[in-house]
């Protein structure tokens, strides 16, 4: 594990399908709960783990098919299952309030949970993410998309997962991380969930996963007058501007914050400021409670 640098232990638990999830469970105190996006896993928040489970209890899961969780041939990997376990897991754990601190897809799939629960959220952190439709998809990930040019580019030559730690981030990801980044993701197998992300992308309502992403949008409002905090790399090819204003849109009494210089890895291009953000941001919403 030093070879990228991940010195946690993770927690499994078995899903109501039968497939182990797991999950980090470091520090004790009120809950924070970090999901990550596709294709990373619970290493995406290595450097902020240590820095908030000094006060408080950090649940990090990996999604299904992601990171040191199962990675089922035969499984519905879409948004609806992903909230559901989800839900399951914070249940199951007796997570009865949590801090949430959402990043790519982990915006729709904790968004989804928290428009279920909203007298269970204390507080929202929202970084490069979307938990509402769009029409924009980025022709490198269109490529991505495609029935037989798909698989062979995402799980045959990992040309996603190997993209991202080039392409989220703004500045030169060290090699270390990277390696960090790619190391559940070493085989054809053990990609299906990456290359089931993409196909889960909802852009027309004909998609399976159309009208779940719906019913999250539409939940938005259930979530007015929680305490929200939007950090943002603006360098981010995917999640640009236009989604970062539709957030201040929905929540305008949330505090934004944009930085110009980093990318969609926003925790790797401007780990110091943003975690400080958060530090603060989960004072407030605890102190609040």
């Amino acid at each position: 594990m030093s070879l990228y640098q991940f010195p946690f232990s993770s927690s499994r638990l078995s899903l109501p399908s039968g497939h182990g999830l797991a999950y980090l469970d470091e520090g004790q105190g009120e809950t924070v709960v970090m999901l990550h996006g596709n294709p990373s896993w619970s290493y995406l928040y290595r450097n902020l783990i240590p820095r908030l489970s000094r006060r408080y209890r950090c649940l990090v899961p990996d999604h299904l098919g992601c990171g040191r969780s199962d990675k089922p041939r035969e499984y519905p990997y879409c948004l609806a299952s992903h909230i559901d376990n989800l839900e399951f897991l914070l249940d199951t754990l007796s997570v009865r309030r949590c801090l949430l601190v959402v990043h790519d897809w982990g915006g729709a799939i904790g968004m989804g949970w928290a428009v279920r629960h909203p007298e269970r959220v204390t507080g929202l952190v929202v970084m490069n993410t979307a938990a509402f439709p769009s029409r924009r998809l980025p022709l490198r990930i269109a490529l991505c998309r495609l029935p037989l040019l798909g698989p062979i580019l995402v799980q045959g030559l990992n040309a996603f997962a190997r993209a991202a730690v080039f392409m989220a981030v703004h500045g030169r990801m060290d090699p270390r991380v990277a390696r960090g980044f790619l190391h559940p993701y070493d085989s054809w197998e053990a990609r299906r969930a990456i290359l089931a992300f993409v196909r889960d992308i909802p852009m027309e309502p004909e998609h399976p996963s159309w009208p779940v992403l719906q019913e999250v949008e539409q939940g938005l409002v259930r979530l007015a007058g929680h305490p929200m905090l939007i950090c943002w790399g603006g360098r981010d090819f995917c999640f640009q501007r236009t989604f970062y204003d539709q957030w201040r849109r929905r929540f305008p009494e949330a505090a934004g914050h944009w930085f110009e210089e980093a990318g969609h890895y926003l925790l790797e291009d401007a780990l110091e400021p943003v975690s400080e953000l958060i530090l603060s941001f989960a004072r407030d919403c605890h102190d609040r409670k």
